[in-house]
């Protein structure tokens, strides 16, 4: 058969046709009013992604990682200590970052797939009064679980201490209220929500975070916010901009706009509810405890080898979706719903997993779990944790 790729990984996401032609225009100087007049557009626009209007969005080119590295270089100092909610591969990533930087840390053991307590850090506040700052992860994507950022925040609001999120796979999916919840700094990756190809980074900074900024003394060059402000103000960047991927991510904001963000979130909830009710109809079960909305993470059934169930869907048919990764490789397997996605991408996910569990010889009723999606969509039913409708801030 005719092998179409199609992505259901949480990174790289399918981009919509006008982002890719964005992309594929001729090339500019980024030094002229041309790109000048992108920059200060972009300026409202992802403050609105963010949901600050106190706060700047700056733009890096690189992974996310970077924006990540660029927290730890601008907000500690080499005495400062920090504190690190783990409990998947991206958590980690802040403690690895911080010890990059001999930043002494205290980490909080959150069990895989499980969700962090928010009393669990306030306990850890109250034990140790030396902490400035605290690193979470919203959407963990390596578990598929979402922790409550607002409940974090909150406690690092009463106790002084500055708040920076991972919201790599939160932005565009989740909502992310900077202003309202009181998240001092959080950052994101251009292939996730935003819709466009891996290579921005995004740090949303609110002003509550710029006396540290200003005291950090841990090395930074290029990672320097207070470049990237200096430059912000005048419509332009320090330093050489991925301009293509600029553009591109213009075209793909003015989308979520106009699709509305609340709409968006919406969207996202409804897609992510729809795989999860298709997966269990099919006997399988779920492995996040709080599954996040950019993808579901599904247990490997008894006797199924997850490795070559994932390699056969993507080498004879082009469906790819996301190992376990590090020790989850091989127990579970990750269905992304995010970005460019409808329905009609959700009911091709579910019927990819039951041809699969099918011709692997684990039992399965074909059609079932396409069924119990399609229905969920026809229903527009959600989550009641995301009735909640909160309402973004007007551009």
């Amino acid at each position: 058969m005719l092998k179409k790729p199609i992505l259901f990984t949480p990174g790289p996401t399918p981009i919509p046709p006008e982002v890719s032609l964005a992309e594929a225009a001729p090339m500019i100087h980024h030094r002229t009013p041309e790109f000048s007049r992108i920059i200060a557009e972009l300026k409202n626009d992802l403050k609105y992604l963010f949901q600050t209007q106190e706060g700047e969005v700056y733009t890096f080119s690189s992974s996310g990682t970077g924006a990540m590295e660029a927290c730890i270089a601008n907000l500690l100092t080499k005495k400062s200590k920090a504190l690190v909610i783990l409990g998947g591969k991206f958590g980690e990533r802040w403690a690895e970052l911080c010890e990059a930087f001999g930043v002494e840390t205290v980490t909080i053991n959150v069990e895989y797939g499980k969700v962090v307590k928010p009393e669990a850090v306030e306990a850890a506040l109250k034990k140790d009064r030396d902490i400035k700052v605290v690193f979470a992860a919203q959407c963990e994507t390596s578990t598929g679980v979402l922790h409550d950022i607002e409940a974090i925040a909150s406690i690092t609001k009463r106790y002084s201490i500055l708040l920076a999120v991972d919201a790599i796979t939160g932005v565009g999916i989740h909502p992310l209220l900077m202003d309202t919840w009181g998240v001092d700094v959080a950052v994101t990756g251009s292939q996730k929500g935003c819709m466009i190809p891996p290579g921005l980074a995004l740090v949303a900074v609110r002003p509550t975070a710029w006396q540290a900024i200003e005291k950090a003394d841990l090395p930074r060059f290029y990672w320097d916010l207070r470049k990237m402000r200096d430059a912000l103000k005048k419509d332009t960047t320090p330093f050489t901009p991925a301009i293509s991927l600029v553009r591109a991510l213009k075209v793909a904001v003015d989308m979520i706009k106009k699709e509305g963000l609340e709409n968006v979130w919406q969207r996202h909830a409804h897609m992510a509810y729809a795989t999860r009710e298709g997966v269990k109809a099919l006997g399988l079960e779920l492995y996040a405890q709080s599954p996040c909305n950019i993808l579901t993470a599904v247990k490997v059934p008894k006797g199924l080898d997850g490795e070559a169930f994932i390699k056969r869907l993507k080498n004879d048919y082009g469906i790819w979706f996301a190992e376990g990764q590090e020790e989850m490789k091989g127990k579970i397997f990750r269905i992304a719903h995010v970005g460019y996605m409808n329905d009609f991408d959700i009911l091709t996910a579910i019927s990819a997993v039951e041809r699969g569990l099918y011709e692997a010889g684990y039992p399965v009723e074909i059609g079932k779990g396409v069924a119990t999606a399609q229905k969920c969509l026809l229903k527009s039913e959600i989550p009641k944790e995301a009735k909640k409708k909160p309402v973004p801030a007007p551009l």
